[in-house]
Order: C-alpha cells, then structure tokens, then sequence
C-alpha cells in the first residue's frame, strides 16, 4: 500500500523548505506553506525562475519562528505571527492578492543577499485566494503557491528519472509537499482521489515545470537536466510534467508513515507511460 514518506514546507515561496513528521493541514494547505512571497519595487512576485540565487537561502523552524541563513550573511528570524505591517496589493502570475509586509530590517536582509530592491510580505489569515476555477470548487483556496495547495509526487518517479540519467538527483529541484512512496514511478499519474489520515484529496490537473528543477539546490548553478530527459520522456502538447497538483477536502493533520489510501483512479494525466529498465507507471 503507497504511504506518505516525506512532508516538505516552504514558508517562503521559491525559498528552500522544511521537512516535518508531523504538520498540520490549514484551509490553505500546510500550515505556513507558501504564507510568505518576496515582491519587487513592481510588487510583482519574485521566484528562482528570475533569481537563482533564492536557492541558497535555508529556511529552519524554531519556537519563536523561521530562521533564515543564507552564505555571507548573518542568521535572523522571521516571526510567523502575523504583523501590523503596510497593505499592499502584490501580483502572482495572474492573480492580485492582498499581502501585508513584515519588516524593514527583513527586507533589508533580503535586498543585501539577492542584490535586488525587494520586500517580504505575507498573505493575511482572512483572505482568500481562490484556485482556479476551472480545476476547483469555489471553497478551494491557496496562499502563494503557483495555483495549488498541494504537489505530490511518488519516490519512485524521482528514483526512475535519475535511473535514465544516470545521477542521483533529489526530489529537492521539483519541491513537493507531499512524497508518496511504495508505489510505482508515476502512479500519481492515474490517481483522482486519495486520502491520507482522514483527509481526502483530489488530483485534478499535472504539474507542467517550470525551468526551476534544473538549479541546484545546493548550489544555486543552473544545469540541463533533470529538465532535458524530462523533455523526451514526460513532454505533452509542447510542456514538461513531473508530479500532481492537488487540492484537499478538509483541515486535519499529517503524519509520515501514514497509509495513503486510493479512492479513485484514472487514465494517465498526462497521457503518457514511463517505460525503462523494467518500469512502468501503472
């Protein structure tokens, strides 16, 4: 039976993130998933896929918030309580959220290690950013995530990718949040609805990727692959997949180990097999 064998959150949006046993699963995903965005002077999102180097900053949770280190520069904590910061109206791709800032001293931070004018702000407890509608309920709500609350994506996938590659990369570069494993490399692939620990989930769309698996976590170079097999093996209607968007039915909590449980299957999403070295995705 597939089991969930990791749990990843990434309280800054496009900043490493955090492996937990345990989390607790808020209406927006995981608690604290994505709360947090750098914006430009544009208030205009920023992500790896403009600047490589948010790679390098680590993120680690202490009881009185998140500590941040980056090479070069002084550790300092970022509060996960809520601040009576500026309002601003900041864009992620097509969205216009509200988002409230945090701290000059942070932004400061920021601005010395990335070398660009930027700010921190979060998405405030008592807004909604809805998913889109043409894959969700009107209930079905994120923060700064891409557009989900949830990536899921199978050990074995990761394991039968660096097989073809011959490296041994890890599921770092995709940055899920939930990792499935004793499964099949791809069964995500065919999954509609699961649960795991009382929580259901639905699978409605896969992820297209983005140039941001090809950065090294570690180090923050850009290389060709895991982007270049992917393009030959999992490229469908001129995109790259890699992992399942998910949406969730309820509030709960998450624990690894637990069972994960198949309500319902599907044709392949999307439509495509992975055959090597006597794997399949089925």
């Amino acid at each position: 039976m597939p089991t969930l064998s990791a749990i990843h959150v990434y309280p800054i949006k496009s900043v490493s993130g955090i492996a937990v046993d345990r989390w607790p699963v808020t209406a927006k995903g995981l608690l604290y998933d994505r709360k947090w965005m750098l914006v430009d002077g544009e208030r205009r999102f920023l992500s790896q896929r403009r600047l490589a180097k948010m790679a390098l900053i680590r993120t680690r949770m202490t009881g009185d918030g998140v500590i941040l280190s980056a090479p070069g520069m002084t550790d300092i904590l970022m509060p996960l309580t809520e601040t009576d910061g500026e309002t601003l109206s900041v864009e992620i791709w097509h969205d216009t959220c509200v988002a409230k800032t945090v701290s000059a001293e942070l932004d400061r931070w920021f601005q010395d290690f990335l070398g660009i004018a930027c700010r921190l702000v979060y998405h405030p407890d008592g807004e909604m950013r809805r998913v889109d509608p043409r894959y969700a309920a009107p209930s079905d709500q994120t923060a700064f995530s891409d557009g989900f609350p949830f990536l899921i994506v199978s050990e074995q996938a990761m394991t039968a990718l660096n097989q073809v590659m011959e490296l041994n990369m890890t599921l770092a570069r995709f940055r899920p949040n939930l990792v499935i494993g004793d499964c099949a490399a791809f069964a995500e692939d065919y999954w509609r609805r699961i649960a795991i620990d009382g929580i259901g989930f639905r699978l409605p769309k896969p992820c297209s990727r983005c140039g941001i698996p090809a950065i090294d976590p570690a180090t923050g170079n850009i290389g060709k692959e895991p982007l270049l097999t992917l393009s030959k093996r999992r490229q469908w209607q001129n995109k790259t997949y890699f992992g399942q968007n998910a949406l969730h039915d309820r509030t709960g909590e998450l624990c690894v180990g637990s069972a994960v449980t198949l309500l319902e299957t599907g044709d392949a999403q999307p439509p495509l097999s992975w055959h090597d070295a006597g794997i399949d995705g089925h």
